[in-house]
This record gives structure tokens, C-alpha cells and sequence, in this order.
């Protein structure tokens, strides 16, 4: 395999897991401008309910169907995903975006240690670990953390490192139709919960084009391509360049939440950036060992 075959699908996945990354902060962003009307319980359901309606209509996954998937992998990847979604919204209820988004970026930070061999993947890990130790607010206003919300987003971190794993698993069974089914079982385990909270709310046309907007943007479009870059990079690259995900959620709280940060947050914003970009840096050696997903 020449270096340029190599390179060519490494970009590919890397660019379609930044642009889910920038859909999904706006998304959550948008997403939590409804809170007020229907809840985080609501919010979810409407983002995964949408979302599985938009993706069975286009990709009709019973047309595939077969007996030869693994249907365990697949409903741990949906389970993972409804569950990673509904306490990530619960923990914006009560604290700012990037922090919630820091926090949850414990799992698959985790992740990415586990899986590490060579001595320069824990020089990118320390840039992060150094990066989220600025960006959490850890000097005196650590104590304005709503600790229920903290706790909100630390399980979410639990459910996106499953959701990494399994999701590797489920789109190598399935290919793009993980997407789909996983999302429909998410919304399984989400649409009773936004019921049981906001009822009828759910049903307000007003609300209908937003939450279409975070549909769209928290999960139709950004898993779809997530779903490509796990398939195309090993689980360790995936979760490490996940670490761009706390400085687009801080950015994304500045340009539309209002939210403000302090001078040691853009520091923690630049460091994660470098230890992200170290990290596509170094794709390319890991990736000429192992072959890639089609």
C-alpha cells in the first residue's frame, strides 16, 4: 500500500469527524435553548426521535436485512448511545457546555490511555490531561459546580467510551445502517423519558423546526459521520482526536451561549488543540499496521 493510498481515507475520516464535531456542539447549543419548554428529558427525545425518523426514511435498513448480524453489539450501541444522550442534556441543565463537554471527555480519554503502546501517545494524552486541568474550573469556583450536573456528565463520558467501542463493532457488522438502527434503539430508551417530563409540549409546532435543527445537527449528520471516521481509524486515534471536542463545545458556548472564559481557558483551549493535532499527526504509522475498514 503506497503512503499516498494510506493517507488519502486517514484525511477523509479525520475531516468527517471535525465537521460532527462542530454539528454536534451547535446542536447542543441549540438544543439547550428548549430546555425551558420541554425539558432535557424532551430535548433528547426530540433529538433521537427525529433523528431515527430521518435516518429510517433514507437508508431503509429492513431492506438488509439478515441473519448473520450481531444484535447484542448493536442494541449495546444504541443502549449506549440513548443513555450517553439523555445524561449529557441532564447535565446542561446546571452547568456551561464546554465544562459538561470536559467532563464527559473523561471516558473516552480513559479509552485512549488503555489502548496506548508507544511513549508519544501519553506526551498527546498529557497535553490533554494538562489541557482539561486548565479548562475545569478547579480554583475556588469549582464549588459552583452543580455536583448532580457533574455527575450527569461523567456518565456521559462512560457512555461515549461504550459508545466507541461498540460503535466500532456495530459498523463493521452493519456499515452505514448502524447509524440508523442504532439511533431508532437510542430513541427507545429517550422517548419515554421526554414523555413522562413535558407530555403534550412535545407536540408544539412552534417547536417543531427547532427540534428538527437539533435533529439534524446533535445526531443525524454528525453520527453518520462518525459512524465513517470509527470504521476508517482504530478506537484509540478516534477517542484521543475526540479531544478537539472540549474547545469546539467552549467555543460554541461563546459565540452562542453567551458564555464567557478566562485566560487560562484559551490556554487549555490551545493545548488540546496541539495535542489533537499531534495526534492526526501520528494516524499514519498506526494505520500502514492496520488495515482499513470498508
Amino acid at each position: 500500500m503506497s503512503p499516498r493510498s494510506t493517507v488519502a481515507p486517514v484525511a477523509l475520516a479525520v475531516g468527517m469527524l471535525l465537521i460532527s464535531m462542530v454539528s454536534y456542539q451547535c446542536g447542543a447549543s441549540l438544543a439547550k435553548h428548549l430546555f425551558p419548554q420541554v425539558g432535557a428529558q424532551g430535548a433528547t427525545a426530540y433529538r433521537l426521535g427525529i433523528s431515527a425518523l430521518l435516518l429510517l426514511l433514507w437508508r431503509r435498513p429492513w431492506r438488509r436485512s439478515g441473519s448473520r448480524r450481531d444484535w447484542r453489539t448493536l442494541w449495546g450501541y444504541g443502549l449506549s448511545m440513548g443513555a450517553m444522550n439523555l445524561v449529557f442534556y441532564m447535565s446542561l441543565r446546571t452547568i456551561p457546555l464546554g465544562i459538561a463537554v470536559a467532563l464527559e471527555f473523561t471516558g473516552p480519554l480513559a479509552l485512549a490511555l488503555f489502548g496506548s503502546r508507544r511513549w508519544i501517545d501519553f506526551v498527546w494524552i498529557a497535553l490533554v490531561v494538562a489541557g482539561l486541568a486548565l479548562l475545569l474550573p478547579l480554583r475556588g469556583s469549582m464549588q459552583a459546580l452543580d455536583p448532580v450536573g457533574v455527575m450527569y456528565a461523567l456518565a456521559a463520558g462512560a457512555g461515549w467510551a461504550l459508545y466507541i467501542v461498540l460503535g466500532k463493532k456495530a459498523g463493521a457488522a452493519y456499515g452505514a445502517d448502524a447509524v440508523t438502527l442504532g439511533t431508532s434503539i437510542g430513541a427507545l430508551l429517550a422517548i419515554p423519558f421526554g414523555i413522562a417530563h413535558a407530555g403534550s409540549a412535545l407536540l408544539s409546532p412552534t417547536l417543531l423546526p427547532y427540534a428538527l435543527g437539533v435533529a439534524v445537527l446533535s445526531s443525524a449528520l454528525p453520527y453518520s459521520l462518525e459512524m465513517v471516521a470509527l470504521t476508517r481509524l482504530p478506537a484509540r486515534t478516534f477517542s484521543t482526536l475526540l479531544s478537539l471536542e472540549p474547545a469546539i463545545a467552549a467555543l460554541a458556548g461563546v459565540a452562542l451561549l453567551s458564555e464567557r472564559l478566562s485566560l487560562l481557558q484559551w490556554l487549555a483551549i490551545a493545548t488540546i488543540i496541539v495535542a489533537a493535532a499531534g495526534t492526526a499527526l501520528s494516524v499514519r504509522r498506526p494505520m500502514l499496521a492496520e488495515p482499513l475498514a470498508n
